[in-house]
């Protein structure tokens, strides 16, 4: 009987460059378990395929190792974020308010 295979992507963008990779897997594979089919950690050897957060279209997975795949998905690795957004449009609207006060 021969197995049934899906596509689908997996998605990496580090600082300096981006990896999109199609990967076909068999019918029910986890979203961990294309991620680590996909040896996209051949390319960026800084990446933990066992720990690092995922998501697909967007979407955080909370569970990379029991969330199934489906054809066409786009697993999507992130990177760790290095200010907080939050905090950024804070001082961004502080400046922007500090600024409006000098010129009247």
């Amino acid at each position: 009987m021969v197995e049934a295979v899906i596509e689908v992507e997996v998605v990496y963008a580090a600082v300096d460059r981006q990896e999109l990779l199609s990967v076909t897997v068999p019918e029910g594979a986890t979203v961990r378990t294309a991620l680590l089919k996909s040896g996209i950690d051949q390319a960026f050897p800084e990446l933990d395929l066992v720990n690092c957060p995922v998501g697909i279209f967007g979407k955080v997975i909370v569970d990379p190792d029991s969330r199934l795949v489906q054809a066409g998905d786009r697993i999507e690795i992130y990177r760790p974020l290095l200010v907080d957004p939050k905090e950024v449009r804070r001082q961004r609207a502080a400046k922007a308010a500090e600024a409006k006060a000098r010129n009247q």
